[in-house]
């Protein structure tokens, strides 16, 4: 029961994120990095999307943001030394 409750969970974890318009490979792949903690995968996403806009690459901003733990000012900072 333990197992299916989880999987559950995490469906209703992805419907949320997906309905917020991120990808729906971005949000397994964000829900898998932070072991299936919506709170940090949203982060994850929300940062990575505003980065995105200012126009940086990618797999850069996943980069400095798995360093920083999704702290914005220091992932900004790195990502701006590149």
């Amino acid at each position: 029961p333990g197992c299916l409750l989880q999987f559950l969970s995490y469906l209703g974890a992805c419907d949320r994120l997906l309905k917020q318009g991120y990808e729906e490979g971005q949000v397994e792949e964000a829900m898998e990095m932070f072991q299936y903690s919506e709170k940090k995968a949203a982060e994850f996403l929300h940062l990575l999307a505003q980065f995105n806009d200012m126009g940086f690459q990618q797999n850069e901003i996943k980069e400095v943001l798995l360093l920083c733990g999704n702290q914005r000012e220091k992932a900004l900072e790195l990502l701006v030394m590149k």
